[in-house]
Parts: C-alpha cells; structure tokens; sequence
C-alpha cells in the first residue's frame, strides 16, 4: 500500500486528495495542517468580519471530507525538514513520517517590510487565516481608527469587512492605485472612488517608515494615529522546505505540468508554486484559489501513478467591494490591441493579439464572463468566432455550433 503525505490543508491539498483517490482508493493519504481547522475558503474571511458568513459555512468540503476519503489530519503541526534521500518528513514535534509521494502544498505568507518601531505597535494582525480574522475581531470596538498597510486584495477585503465595525479606516500604499497588481489606472481610479463612497480612506504613494506606539510617520512626514494596524503589504511563498532538500526553486517552487517538482517522487501545488501563464508565455506565482486546486488535482492523480496535466493556467481574479464587481484574467502583453466600452457606472477592457483574446478587465460588467476566460483558457483563435457579438457581450450564439454542442450537449 502506498503511503502519501500532503504538506499544508488548504484547497491545493483538498484538491490533492480528490486527484488521489481517483485513482488509488486504497494509499494512505496523511496531512500535514499547521493550522486547527478544516479547509475553508480563505476568500470568505472578510465576509465572516461582516458577520455574512460563519466558520461551518466557510468551510471547502464537508465535515464528512477526510473521513470518507481515509485522511488522517496532523493538525497543528508543520514540517520542519523533507529528506528526500530517505524520503521521511521532520515535523515541529520532532516526530518523522515516511512517504512514497509527497506534495508541497505550503502556501504563502504575510511579508513585512522592515519597519522601524514595528514591535512596539500592541494591536497589529495580518489577514491571511482564520484564526487572523478571530484575533482581529477581537482587537477592534466601534470606535477604533484601523490602519491598513496595503492596497491590494487582501488589504481592501479587510477593509470592506470592517466597514460599519469600526470608526474609521484608512489604507496607505506605496503604490499610485489601488489593486495595481491587476488593474491599470483608469479601472483602479473608478474602483478607489467607490470605496471612498462607502467611506474609505486613502494615502496612495506612501506608506508607514516608523511606528512609535499608535502612530505612524509615513514617508510624506505626515503622522497617522491609529488604534489597530493590520499588514496587508503581500505575501510570500513557502519554498524554504523544498529549497532546503535541493529541489529547484525561484521566487516560487519550479514544477513542471504534472506538478511535480525536480525532486524524486515530490510535488508541490497551489501559492507556493511557480508556473506557466499561458496568456503571457512566461513563468509565474499565481496564487489563485481555482489555480490551487487544479493544481492539487492534477498532483494527486500523478501521484498515484495517473497522468494528469494542468497546461492551461492563467491569473484571473473575480472580487467585488461594496458592490462593485471586478474580474480580470490573463495579460496584457506588448502590442496587444485593447477594445473598450465603458461608461460611468462599468469599463470593460478586451486585449487582443495575434487572433487571440489574452486578457480583459471588468467592472461592474459580470455577464457570462465565464465565456471570455474560456477564449483564453483555451487560447481559441478569434476567426473561429464571432468576435464582433463577443465584444458587445459574452454569449454562446458567438461561439460557433461546435462549441455550443461541447458545452451544452456534452458533446466530443
């Protein structure tokens, strides 16, 4: 019987496990969670602040999950060591566990820039988890002033989800826009004012050098007083393990379309990982919950002697705030052509080069965009379809007979 070890219990692992049982349904499969909880939906956090959501209701799976698929989860505790020579695992307790196959489903985690007076900030959090969420909770009254350190994802989720909780809320940024890791100037000026409708504060192309209690000098020379701070600068992916055991890593761990890493019989899968975008042509993180579990997935089967492939990822981000939807997916390489339409209320933005949609955002214009990721996804030539119609508005009757018939019949 052939005994696998999944490192870390998020979607990447759930999705793991799926890959694994659907092939071997006799292996022991072991989990490896350095946190106290089942797989949950880390996008859901900022919804549990807002009290739309609880902890049953955001988890990934059902309570019945691990037990139905013959997991046993190790939970609280983490992997110091992975010798892959002797192919056992060294955990924080000092106990050791042997595997035949192992994925790297590590994750990422908060990055904090040296800040000087940091330590002597009392209530500072980061956003990432749960048990983030129920420090925070904790921290915050009606009338605290929240300072958040970032404007991307996870700094404005935090935001949303503290609206209405607390008395104010200001985030800073070094960068000139909000979200600017997925949305170009003109698409982040019209998300930045709406969250500043709903009472958001910004200070854009600064941010906090030193901290004396609950103050922060920020570069421009300005003092913001504050009463909790959470660091939502970014993240960084765990690498250290398979660095550590001489596997090949860059800014993420280096696997390959199976998924798996240079090292013998490991893989790795999910925001740990780095790997092709195939809207951009180059190598990348994409730490993208639907990216996590195709990619745990397609491990799982190829640990269990399958043959699977993920050969298809692209970045793509739905979110919304306050309302306000925004999707973006794919790239917008040099020499692409862009087609807009917008107004005061949405922009949609369509990238096109060489016969072929790369990339698009989209606020507050949600319709069927399932259909433009799929043009990217599978990298269909836009002379196959009516693109004319497709640029007005995503729909099937552009799509062409054969792939209405895929689609809607099962058709091969």
């Amino acid at each position: 019987m052939k005994h696998y070890v999944i490192i870390g219990n998020g979607v990447a692992a759930a999705g793991c496990i799926e890959g694994i049982r659907s092939v071997d349904t006799e292996g022991s499969i072991t989990v490896i969670s350095a946190e106290n909880h089942p797989v949950y939906c880390r996008p859901l956090i900022s919804y549990y602040l807002e009290h739309k959501t609880d902890p049953e209701r955001m988890n990934y799976r059902t309570p019945t999950f691990y037990a139905d698929n013959g997991v046993t989860v190790l939970y609280g505790r983490s992997a110091e060591k992975i010798d892959a020579k002797t192919r056992q695992i060294t955990l924080n307790t000092g106990e050791t566990l042997p595997y035949d196959a192992l994925c790297n489903a590590t994750g990422s985690s908060p990055f904090v820039p040296p800040m000087k007076g940091l330590e002597t900030v009392e209530k500072r959090f980061s956003f990432m988890t749960l048990d983030d969420t129920f420090a925070l909770e904790k921290a915050i009254t009606p009338e605290s002033r929240v300072l958040i350190i970032g404007a991307g994802l996870i700094g404005l989720k935090c935001a949303e989800g503290l609206h209405g909780r607390v008395k104010a809320i200001t985030v800073c940024d070094l960068a000139p826009r909000v979200l600017s890791s997925i949305l170009d100037d003109t698409c982040a000026a019209m998300m930045q004012k709406h969250l500043e409708a709903n009472g958001i504060s910004f200070l854009l192309g600064n941010s906090a050098k030193e901290f004396k209690g609950n103050a922060a000098l920020m570069q421009n020379g300005e003092t913001v007083e504050f009463d909790v701070l959470v660091l939502a600068v970014g993240v960084r992916p765990n690498t250290a393990l398979i660095k550590d055991a001489g596997g090949n890593v860059n800014r993420g761990i280096l696997v390959d379309d199976t998924c798996k890493t240079s090292l013998q019989d490991v893989y790795a899968a999910g925001d740990c990982t780095e790997y092709r975008d195939i809207s951009a042509g180059t190598d990348k993180i994409m730490a993208l919950m639907p990216n996590a579990y195709m990619q745990g997935h397609t491990a799982g089967v190829n640990m269990a002697g399958g043959a699977a492939v993920f050969d298809n990822a692209i970045p793509m981000n739905s979110i919304g705030f306050f309302g306000l939807h925004c999707h973006t997916a794919g790239s917008q390489p040099e020499g692409c052509e862009m087609f807009e339409e917008a107004d005061e209320h949405h922009i949609k933005r369509l990238f096109v080069k060489d016969d072929k949609l790369t990339g698009f955002m989209l606020l507050g214009h949600m319709h069927r965009t399932g259909i433009y990721t799929a043009l990217i996804r599978n990298q269909t030539p836009l002379s196959s379809v009516d693109f004319a119609r497709l640029r007005v508005e995503p729909q099937l009757a552009a799509m062409g007979s054969a792939y209405r018939d895929h689609v809607l019949k099962g058709a091969v």
